[in-house]
């Protein structure tokens, strides 16, 4: 089985970091730090949260980096598809538009809206949502893994 681990540091105030660690696949190579102690990282993700909710708004939000996974994510299938295709990404462009439920912070819906590449063949338009639509991190909302809390 391989397993991905992702420690969680505070660092004052709002400011939340998420460091992330290589992939391994068995649990006796995972790190062996404790929480709050980490080993090394491949990445450090940093967060805050905005003034009027307690932080310096120096970082994106948790929740702002997982709307930017979806459209970023997006942007790969699309950069992918051109780039088989020796299709330039000059002009290539993704806009996603969130849209919110009038109460509470739930999103409703989520229009990611591509702009092709200059010269973009029109043979693959259809080919190119295809390929936008295959999202990793989508197909994770759509069936979404289990989730589970444990005290250490």
């Amino acid at each position: 089985m391989t397993m991905k681990f992702i420690d969680v540091t505070f660092n004052g105030g709002m400011k939340i970091d998420a460091i992330l660690h290589p992939a391994v696949t068995a649990v006796q190579d995972a790190p062996d730090a404790a929480p709050g102690a980490p080993a090394p990282a491949s990445t450090v993700i940093h967060t805050d949260q905005p003034v009027k909710d307690g932080g310096e708004d120096t970082a994106p939000t948790p929740f702002e980096l997982f709307l930017a996974s979806l459209a970023t994510c997006a942007g790969v299938y699309a950069q992918r598809f051109c780039e088989a295709r020796k299709i330039s990404t000059e002009g290539l462009g993704i806009r996603v538009g969130c849209e919110f439920a009038p109460k509470g912070f739930q999103v409703t819906r989520m229009t990611f809206v591509v702009t092709p590449p200059q010269g973009f063949p029109d043979e693959y338009r259809d080919a190119l949502v295809r390929a936008v639509e295959l999202c990793t991190v989508k197909k994770h909302i759509m069936t979404p893994p289990a989730f589970e809390v444990v005290l250490a």
